[in-house]
């Protein structure tokens, strides 16, 4: 009495499992991981660099501070914390 016949396909029960393992390795090398950045978010980075008029001004005022040129207006300071705040109050 034959309880399996021969046309057995199942040798190795693990074999399946092994494929689909191999098949994961494979999917994987595949995909790759992709980084995409919005119109705005390259807007943004734009905006922080600095323009070469810019530089150039926050060059001379680094100068006058190194020589001991450079003075501040206190009073105009103050005048534009107090309209800065005031502004700025319901945000």
């Amino acid at each position: 009495m034959k309880i399996q016949g021969t046309n057995h396909t199942n040798l190795n029960p693990y074999q399946k499992q092994f494929n689909q393992q191999k098949d994961v390795k494979n999917n994987s090398k595949q995909q790759q991981d992709k980084v995409e950045i919005s119109e705005h978010g390259k807007a943004l980075q734009d905006s922080g660099k600095k323009s070469e008029d810019r530089q150039q001004y926050i060059n001379e005022i680094k100068a006058q501070v190194d020589n001991g040129n450079y003075k501040v207006d206190s009073q105009q300071t103050a005048k534009n914390l107090v309209d800065f705040f005031t502004d700025h109050k319901g945000e």
